[in-house]
């Protein structure tokens, strides 16, 4: 298979050091088959004949015997990180983002070596997966019904005097059998199937292949047909969970998704939009500084809209137009303060509007009298090197609100709590009034 790594907005040439024209074509076709992509793909990958050039999306995408990895980038001007720094950080954010807990396996080594994101994940899966099942595969009632010579669990007495009415020596039993064929074990199975055809290193092919033989009596499944919304993870089976948001993840369920065409059949594709994935991971910070508080963290909430029938006897009710800041800050029902989080950096600070879009400070204004909030924020990535700060603090025309516009260093990532901790929340108004609340690692 031939791999190539590169940042967003960055390039792989195609023909000669890069992908043949074929491999170029089922990538593209993945691309367009995937729900990042948009109707021609070119959300994720453009064609421009010569080069596939990378969109603001970031992870791996597998097809036609080619993959790319795709890395995240602040600044598109700026010279590339090293690959190994910049994965090792994307790890993290999707750790905290999705709670998958690669920190109890060998990602955090790995990341510091040569292999791609996609082996990682692979690596990582398998080990777990092969930990958990050698204590023994899960296990679960389920229904039977058969005919037996001799009586098992209740008698089904309409088959017995029907179908049986002559067969003395055949009882129609009704018994719950305890099984290994699960519904969780049927998506573990076709994760380790799929797994094996992108596997590059040895021990990580040994281990798929121990995964088999523990699994060898669990039917294969095809993908689009496996039982998502039967499984249940419940405190009996708890340690499953992150393997399961894992498989789901490589499976390509819900956020990331593959294999949604005929066209993708053979692809593979882990990939996020670095906003989403920003926002995401932004919010699962807050969560762990705020465990404890009395505050309510809401992601994609508030729902209010901002336009609806005027009459001139009463206050509109809105029914047009619906917003969802990425992030509120809430305190019984009351918003203390709303968040938009923007993967891109911010501009000269000698510059009086800093690079900061005109259409975003318009939505801040809307959210600022929609949930009559007076504590903004426009959160941005800081440039690798530049630390976490607030680089300006505006007032709303004809008001009382403050729109801050913070950045953080996903870089430091052990600072990442602390900053949150003491630099945003204050700039908000929470802090420094609360801190001797807030925890949570970073």
């Amino acid at each position: 298979m031939t791999h190539r790594t590169c940042h967003e907005w960055g390039r792989v040439a195609v023909g000669e050091g890069g992908f043949t024209l074929a491999q170029s074509e089922a990538l593209l076709a993945a691309a367009r088959a995937h729900p990042c992509g948009g109707g021609d793909g070119s959300g994720i990958l453009v064609d421009n004949r010569r080069h596939l050039s990378a969109r603001q999306v970031v992870g791996v995408l597998a097809a036609g015997g080619a993959s790319i990895e795709i890395l995240p980038k602040v600044d598109p001007a700026d010279p590339d990180e090293a690959a190994p720094t910049v994965r090792r950080r994307l790890l993290h954010m999707l750790d905290v983002a999705m709670g998958l807990d690669l920190a109890a396996g060998p990602s955090a080594n790995l990341s510091l070596q040569n292999e791609t994101l996609l082996d990682i994940l692979i690596r990582h899966f398998a080990e777990r997966l092969l930990t958990e099942l050698r204590r023994g595969l899960p296990r679960r009632y389920s229904a039977q019904e058969d005919d037996l010579q001799t009586l098992r669990g209740s008698l089904d007495v309409v088959r017995q005097f029907t179908v049986h009415a002559l067969r003395p020596d055949r009882l129609a039993c009704r018994f719950d059998s305890l099984e290994s064929d699960t519904p969780l074990m049927r998506i573990m199975k076709a994760c380790v199937v799929m797994l094996g055809v992108y596997a590059k290193g040895f021990e990580t092919k040994r281990m798929l292949g121990e995964l088999r033989h523990y699994l060898a009596a669990i039917p294969d499944v095809p993908q689009r047909r496996l039982p998502w919304s039967e499984v249940r993870i419940d405190r009996t089976n708890q340690r499953w969970r992150s393997l399961f948001d894992l498989a789901q993840l490589l499976l390509g369920r819900n956020w990331q998704s593959t294999q949604h065409s005929q066209a993708a059949r053979e692809g593979v594709g882990i990939l996020f939009p670095m906003n989403d994935l920003f926002e995401a991971y932004v919010a699962a910070k807050l969560k762990q500084v705020m465990a404890g508080s009395d505050i309510e963290l809401v992601a994609q909430g508030g729902l209010r809209h901002c336009l609806g029938e005027w009459s001139e006897e009463q206050i509109c009710q809105g029914n047009l137009f619906l917003t969802k800041p990425d992030l509120l800050l809430r305190r019984q029902g009351q918003v203390l303060a709303v968040i938009d989080t923007k993967w891109k950096r911010l501009g000269d600070p000698l510059d009086r509007k800093q690079g900061v879009s005109q259409s975003d400070v318009y939505q801040m204004m809307a959210y600022a009298r929609l949930y009559r909030c007076d504590r903004l924020m426009l959160l941005y990535p800081s440039i690798p090197g530049q630390p976490s700060s607030i680089r300006g603090q505006y007032g709303l025309a004809n008001g009382r609100e403050r729109l801050s516009l913070g950045q953080i260093d996903v870089a430091n990532l052990q600072g990442i709590a602390s900053s949150i901790r003491d630099i945003v929340l204050p700039e908000l108004g929470i802090g420094a009034v609360e801190n001797h609340h807030f925890g949570g690692r970073s």
